[in-house]
């Protein structure tokens, strides 16, 4: 016997019981406590050699075809502050914001919705790029990415 839930919000947080009468023990009941997440975020470290190609998975561990079902964004961020790099609607082409002086140029969305920076400059340095995917509007996986620039 099993309680299975759909399109799981955060509303549905809380503790839930089941009870079921035996012949002869009388009635049994379980409980456990629910909570539901609003986001999932994985933090990872990417090393890239200066003017070179760095690329960036949205999510590493999701193919192309579950990412193209949802709008997700990348952006960028130093000492606290996100700039909004990229952002991407199912089966529209991908927008980029021109606000970022320092991507307008270098920033590109790649295949399975990686994020390609090319060239990498000394600039790139300790920045946290992340990917924000919209799987419904009470729940966001993220992913973000401290980068390391490295010259020869």
């Amino acid at each position: 016997w099993a309680l299975h839930l759909e399109n799981v919000t955060v509303s549905l947080s809380g503790q839930y019981e089941c009870t079921f009468a035996t012949y002869p023990y009388g009635t049994k009941a379980a409980k456990i406590q629910l909570a539901v997440k609003a986001e999932e975020e994985r933090h990872h470290l990417k090393k890239a050699w200066l003017n070179q190609t760095l690329e960036i998975p949205c999510l590493e561990n999701a193919t192309s075809e579950n990412l193209s079902t949802y709008p997700l964004k990348w952006l960028v961020g130093e000492n606290g502050r996100k700039e909004e790099l990229v952002t991407k609607e199912p089966s529209c082409p991908a927008v980029y914001r021109n606000s970022s002086v320092l991507y307008r140029q270098r920033a590109l969305l790649g295949l399975n919705n990686a994020l390609k920076v090319f060239p990498t400059k000394i600039t790139d340095d300790g920045r946290v790029f992340s990917c924000h995917v919209l799987y419904h509007p009470e729940r966001v996986q993220k992913s973000s990415t401290t980068v390391r620039i490295f010259g020869k």
